[in-house]
């Protein structure tokens, strides 16, 4: 179930976001991001819409939110910088909101990079959720030394990121770590985003930091 869309509190304003909520007492706060602004990537995005569905439907409060410039967020395009502070202000929110719980960091493509790069760094989060990660633009460094437990999910026809190289990328994590493949999807997943989901959800369903 989704709340209405509001406001959190951004680094330079107002940043629009919506709730996905899990029936009863969510076990873990996912934040999640969006693809690329400059590529028309939002918090609608349907990778990102049926990842947060899926996560909702196995326990998480998820909070989407569309980063500066983007739909009703102020600011504008910062090239990934000021995207860091926005999902850092996301991540505040979600602590003040939901204490006590794990928070993990997700993201969709260009929000895969912003949050597992914050989220390894920061003490609040826990896990390091990425769905197509633009490895091939991106170094990740700090996530291919984060401790954290890490969850990649990619396209076997990723058309910008082929598998071989997310493969890669992926022998560079450390562990604790798991690695999906979905047959035949290109980047966008497009007609699969519900199988992204359901890998999400295979993945995590028993999933807590604790037992890590």
């Amino acid at each position: 179930m989704a709340n209405p869309l509001r406001e959190i509190a951004g680094p330079i304003g107002p940043l629009e976001a919506l709730f996905d909520l899990p029936v009863g007492t969510p076990r873990a706060a996912v934040v999640f991001a969006h693809p690329l602004p400059t590529e028309g990537g939002t918090m609608h995005t349907k990778v990102v819409y049926q990842a947060a569905k899926a996560l909702a439907r196995i326990g998480c409060v998820v909070l989407r939110f569309n980063f500066r410039g983007v739909g009703l967020s102020a600011g504008a395009w910062d090239e990934g910088r000021g995207e860091m502070d926005d999902y850092r202000a996301a991540l505040t929110f979600m602590s003040g909101a939901y204490p006590g719980l794990e928070i993990w960091a997700a993201g969709f493509s260009f929000g895969s990079y912003i949050a597992t790069t914050v989220g390894a760094d920061d003490d609040r989060v826990c896990a390091l959720i990425a769905i197509a990660p633009p490895v091939h633009k991106y170094e990740f460094a700090s996530v291919k030394l984060s401790p954290k437990p890490k969850f990649v999910i990619h396209g076997g026809h990723d058309e910008l990121i082929s598998i071989k190289l997310a493969r890669h990328f992926y022998a560079q994590l450390l562990e604790p770590k798991e690695f999906v493949e979905v047959d035949r999807a290109d980047h966008l997943f497009d007609g699969q985003q519900g199988e992204v989901g359901d890998a999400l959800a295979d993945l995590l369903e028993d999933f807590t930091c604790r037992t890590q």
